[in-house]
């Protein structure tokens, strides 16, 4: 925290209702630090958005209609009052609605709050294609300094794939993830044929037809920067 300190950086914290604890919330706000957090259902919150959990009158319509609200409470363990953010989402087969709620800091409307919070999944997935498919969390030096750069060179790696998986991958091929494209472009095995005057490359086709594999070679060529001679 520190660290961060040092820097002129907003610092903001989402969390799942694991993290809806009055130290927690306390901490967080004696640090400056901006946060929205999920907090578990119950009976005081729900009426506090009974108009809201009424069913609509009338046959429901095909698509999800969501309605938010946001207020103010204090449970009993906490020490002042809080906003609190509701989402409600009713669904065309669904007989009660989905409820969530949320205690928060900012000042935001309440739609983007949800959807600052609900960024937090996109992260986790993030997060989890960085350990599986670039090893990140390999940092077994003694130093902090040491670990910090490697971990830099793994984001620098991280993000190298990111940008091949969105401007060098063919649309049969642009959902895979980086773990599939490792193991399939990058770390795939290969035989080698050297000759008089080139060397030829065999590769597998189980991963990549030829055409996709050369498509991508021929994408990746195209991303260099042109270059003018003068006039």
């Amino acid at each position: 925290m520190t660290r961060y300190k040092e820097r002129t950086v907003h610092l903001y914290f989402r969390g799942d209702a694991a993290f809806a604890s009055p130290d927690i919330y306390e901490y967080l706000e004696a640090e400056g630090m901006l946060y929205a957090i999920r907090l578990p259902a119950n009976k005081v919150l729900q009426e506090s958005i009974a108009h809201l959990l009424r069913r609509p009158v009338g046959r429901p319509p095909n698509h999800v209609r969501l309605d938010y609200a946001s207020f103010s409470c204090q449970a009993g363990s906490w020490d002042r009052k809080r906003r609190v953010i509701a989402k409600v989402e009713w669904h065309p087969d669904q007989l009660y609605p989905t409820v969530g709620f949320i205690v928060t800091d900012l000042s935001r409307p309440a739609e983007p709050v949800v959807a600052f919070f609900n960024h937090q999944r996109t992260a986790e997935q993030w997060i989890k294609e960085g350990k599986n498919a670039v090893k990140w969390t390999r940092l077994s030096c003694r130093k902090f300094r040491n670990n910090e750069v490697r971990l830099q060179l793994h984001a620098l790696a991280y993000n190298l794939a990111n940008f091949m998986r969105t401007l060098a991958l063919p649309k049969a091929v642009e959902d895979w993830s980086l773990a599939s494209l490792r193991e399939k472009l990058v770390k795939i095995g290969a035989k080698i044929f050297a000759h008089g005057r080139y060397v030829t490359s065999q590769l597998a086709e189980v991963a990549g037809s030829h055409d996709q594999f050369q498509k991508i070679l021929r994408w990746i060529d195209e991303l260099r920067p042109t270059t003018f001679a003068a006039g």
